[in-house]
């Protein structure tokens, strides 16, 4: 009896799960050519695959429950997945090169998913993209309300300005990263201090910063560089987009399961380096922490111990370390500035050598490989040659026997003075042989 319940138990779970999954499905269309045509008349979010991809697979349930979801809570936007090898002029025409490949189409404009494959996430930036580009804060409440909901956002405060059009062109690429705001001077928070009018801030860590065009350069590239929060827990995925900020990233190397003191203290110090020293460092620097050294090893070439401190050049792998332990917060500040000013000595990957050097590059792998190449060709050849050399003088060796031999014979056959000359013909090699014996 009891055996019979569980067996019921596990087929009704069965039943559930797969209800679910059938359930999910429903809110993600199929797309065909027909696509094309009539896309224009919604916003889409569009999971182009490939069937035999592995990826694609692993993100075929997570977009079942963003369809789900999306359909839920009333979203305007349709979710849809697309065979990008049916359909491979269709994937092409919105520049699919590689699988899974996420975009949100509004109208004329296909904007890609970079982030992390999570439910959570890949709705956040539907919901960010389909949405206006530049969304007003009409109130004090609302701008609260802002701060609690996002960690990092961007605001334009003031009136129409050539400032204004430039944080609109930056809005309408880095959409796809994080959210852009308009407000007026009255409904900005009384902490916030402007010396001018317009002004561009970003919220996060619980403070602001005013971008200043002297100071920051392009308005775009400020914004890419700031839309990080200043302490992060780093993965490969972050690094990757780190590189485009032009920062150096100070990173904390250890291992989270680890409870010991050193691995704890590097992370304490980072962390408060990058909270107290933030005014002074953050146009510079990105602070985080790094668990376990097996991706900063490969992505370095290098055997990173654990704990430790790296200070990281994520454009060109470049890396900074120090010769001894980190012991104090005064210690890396010391250490940072010294990188700053140039007394610190900078480590290159292999991939930064190439990089940063091509011939370089070529020239230190090219030469040892192609005088090893020589040495095993000369000692490849060697035998061969030998034996060719010893094979060609014994033939010369034959030769001249030979030219001996037509000699002699010639001499045997020469006729008395007085007689006519007759022209000997050359015999065979054998016939010459026997006449010798």
């Amino acid at each position: 009896m009891a055996a019979w319940k569980s067996w019921a138990a596990l087929r009704l779970c069965a039943t559930v799960v797969l209800l679910d999954m059938v359930v999910c499905k429903g809110f993600v269309e199929d797309l065909d050519e027909s696509f094309k045509e009539n896309r224009n008349d919604d916003i889409w979010l569009v999971d182009f695959y490939a069937p035999w991809c592995g990826h694609c697979k692993k993100l075929e349930p997570i977009w079942n429950e963003v369809g789900l979801e999306m359909k839920s809570i009333g979203s305007p936007v349709k979710v849809g997945k697309m065979d990008a090898t049916s359909y491979s002029s269709i994937a092409s025409e919105f520049g699919v090169r590689g699988y899974p490949t996420i975009k949100l189409l509004k109208g004329d404009l296909a904007y890609n998913y970079r982030g992390p494959r999570t439910k959570d996430d890949i709705i956040e930036f539907a919901h960010r993209v389909s949405g206006a580009l530049i969304r007003p804060l009409p109130s004090q409440q609302m701008f609260e309300h802002m701060q609690k909901r996002h960690r990092v956002f961007f605001v334009y405060i003031g009136g129409e300005s050539p400032l204004k059009e430039k944080y609109i062109d930056a809005a309408s690429e880095l959409i796809v990263y994080t959210y852009f705001f308009s407000a007026s001077e009255e409904v900005v928070p009384e902490y916030v201090t402007l010396k001018e009018m317009p002004a561009v801030l970003v919220f996060k860590d619980e403070t602001y910063f005013v971008y200043d065009e002297y100071e920051d350069g392009d308005l775009s590239s400020w914004i890419n560089r700031e839309r990080f929060q200043n302490y992060l827990a780093m993965d490969g995925f972050l690094l990757y987009e780190l590189g485009d900020t032009g920062k150096l990233v100070a990173l904390a190397v250890i291992d989270e399961k680890n409870t010991s003191v050193e691995h704890t203290r590097l992370k304490s110090i980072i962390q408060e380096v990058a909270r107290d020293y933030r005014d002074l460092f953050h146009r510079d620097f990105q602070f985080g922490h790094m668990d376990g050294n097996d991706y900063i090893n490969t992505l370095l070439m290098d055997e990173l111990t654990v704990p430790t401190v790296v200070v990281l050049n994520t454009s060109n792998q470049q890396y900074f370390l120090l010769d001894r332990q980190i012991k104090n917060v005064e210690d890396m500040v010391q250490f940072i500035n010294n990188i700053l000013d140039g007394t610190v000595e900078v480590s290159c990957s292999l991939l930064s050598i190439f990089k940063s050097s091509p011939l370089m590059g070529c020239f230190l792998f090219g030469l040892p490989l192609g005088v090893i190449s020589i040495m095993c060709y000369g000692i490849y050849t060697a035998d061969t040659d030998g034996g060719y050399i010893e094979e060609r003088y014994e033939v010369s060796k034959s030769e001249n026997e030979n030219q001996e031999h037509i000699e002699e014979s010639k001499e045997q056959q020469e006729p008395s003075s007085g007689a006519s000359v007759v022209p000997t013909v050359q015999e065979p090699k054998d016939v010459l042989e026997k006449k010798k014996d």
